[in-house]
């Protein structure tokens, strides 16, 4: 769920994806697991809520997966 209703905003995946995307946005592409130790050092979140936050961007169209193997933020 993206916008959960019963429970605090900062659990969802739409507001972890804004982390993510500010991490993108400081270095436009990085290896996935150093894309998830930037995140980490703003807010201590899992690995899988990591990549549920990474998939909606995939889905929204903001973040890609390159041939370098680098998570990449689509401008």
């Amino acid at each position: 769920m993206l916008l959960p209703d019963n429970m605090h905003p900062e659990h969802s995946i739409y507001y972890n994806g804004g982390i993510v995307l500010s991490c993108l946005h400081n270095k436009q592409k990085q290896d996935l697991f150093e894309l998830f130790k930037n995140v980490k050092e703003y807010k201590d979140i899992s690995f899988s809520v990591f990549l549920l936050s990474l998939d909606w961007l995939y889905l929204i169209e903001l973040a890609k997966y390159n041939d370098g193997g680098e998570i990449e933020l689509c401008l």
